[in-house]
């Protein structure tokens, strides 16, 4: 352990530069700044420092040209003047170690939480390509979850990738730290995109709490920072989650949210000269979308795999809108969240007839897959004719299907708040009686 230690001081000592580029700012954007510097010895993504009269202004090149470097600040360009010097370096390599668990870092991995980290030994890509695709083991066996509705009506299996479709307010924080509290797996990696500053904090001390924290590494980039470092926090902690796979552990990757990694993402698209000309979004959001998703799920030979829940804010539950559509296209599921549901007091307010596992029916037994395949007929008939039975419109024995869909909406809808250590074979049990609800002793709800 303690030469380990050494190895990770030595290599963060010599990751210090001695010298650097230099250059002077010519002109100033709304969120960028341009350096005259000759652009053949920079790269895209090196970092640097602009020294103002009153302060030091950070920022990243995302754009090179004849006349020099562009750089994004991380923060707004108010007293940056013509002529200010500007001080290149390389940018940090994010090198994860085993000792990072449990602590809450920013996407360069520097420590947020107030304690020193030391780095580890080796180096990753943060725009690696995934696993070759032939070579990649299919998805694995179902995961326990905690949660009756994620252990029988829509499962999550090893090396899946799913979406979580939810507008604000519904439950969409409580339900990623329910998973990553209560899902099997070694580590589990926590991407939060553009999070407030007090909901980081609430996250990490009260939502996950010390028992999630136990297992998990948080990588944060707040709202007030600039969309460089937004968009790299989402690829950081899918690097991270990569290191941990590398090394044959079975990671759960929690990325909150997409969206906003596409927002950042379009930021610097625009500020790069690209059209955003997709209702709102450049052509390169779907690309940069899908590199994203591709690197997570099974692993290759003697590497573990990356079980991943990409969050989607959907604005008015729209569905279509063009993230959420994007998203649905390359993964293996989708999860809705509805705010009618959280409304009435039901948490997590899953709507399993809009949601899909496409786990199914590998995921589940043939028994199993009947009950799922009842249950979710039920579901079915009565969300279609909900409105109509709250009115008081229907009239008893006129529909044999939707009679037994109301005798067992209720038992259902308990069935779905179920959160335990149960188990699987415990949840089918109840799933089961809940399908078999008497109409007798059910009324209309």
């Amino acid at each position: 352990m303690q030469e380990n230690l050494l190895d990770q001081m030595r290599q963060a000592i010599e990751a210090c530069a001695q010298t650097h580029k230099a250059g002077h700012v010519v002109g100033v954007s709304s969120g960028t700044v341009h350096c005259a510097r000759a652009a053949n010895d920079l790269r895209v993504g090196d970092r640097g420092v602009i020294h103002t009269q009153k302060t030091r202004r950070r920022g990243e090149v995302v754009k090179l040209d004849q006349s020099g470097a562009h750089l994004m600040l991380d923060g707004t360009t108010d007293g940056v003047s013509i002529n200010d010097p500007v001080v290149f370096f390389p940018a940090p390599q994010l090198a994860p170690h085993r000792g990072w668990i449990g602590r809450v870092i920013d996407p360069d991995g520097q420590p947020l939480d107030g304690w020193p980290l030391l780095p580890g030994l080796q180096a990753c890509d943060l725009n690696a390509a995934p696993p070759a695709s032939h070579l990649r083991r299919p998805l694995g066996a179902r995961l326990e979850t905690g949660l009756a509705v994620f252990n029988t009506l829509l499962p999550l299996v090893r090396g899946q990738r799913i979406g979580l479709f939810a507008g604000s307010g519904v439950g969409k924080s409580t339900l990623l730290a329910d998973l990553a509290r209560g899902v099997e797996a070694d580590v589990i990696v926590i991407a939060l995109v553009g999070e407030r500053g007090r909901e980081v904090g609430h996250f990490v001390q009260e939502v996950l709490g010390p028992e999630g924290m136990k297992r998990a590494v948080v990588v944060a980039a707040t709202s007030d920072t600039g969309p460089q470092v937004r968009r790299r926090c989402a690829l950081s902690a899918m690097a991270v989650a990569e290191h941990f796979r590398d090394a044959g552990q079975h990671v759960l990757l929690l990325i909150d949210s997409v969206t906003r990694f596409c927002e950042a993402h379009r930021e610097l698209a625009v500020a790069s000269g690209e059209n955003a000309n997709l209702r709102g979004y450049p052509a390169s959001t779907g690309p940069a979308i899908a590199r994203l998703c591709e690197r997570a799920g099974p692993g290759v030979g003697d590497a573990g795999d990356i079980t991943a829940v990409f969050s989607v804010l959907v604005a008015g539950s729209d569905m279509d809108e063009p993230v959420a559509d994007m998203l649905r296209g390359v993964l293996d599921g989708h999860i809705v969240l509805d705010r009618t549901i959280a409304e009435r007091g039901r948490f997590p307010a899953v709507d399993v007839v809009r949601s899909v596992s496409r786990a199914l029916p590998a995921a589940a037994n043939d028994k199993e897959n009947e009950i799922i395949a009842k249950a979710r007929s039920l579901l079915g008939t009565y969300a279609r004719s909900e409105m109509m039975v709250q009115a008081g419109l229907y009239v008893a024995g006129s529909d044999a299907a939707l009679d037994a869909a109301i005798a067992t909406a209720p038992a259902l809808e308990d069935f779905q708040k179920i959160k335990d250590a149960r188990g699987t074979l415990a949840h089918f049990a109840k799933l089961r009686q809940a399908i078999t609800a008497s109409p007798m002793r059910s009324e209309t709800p």
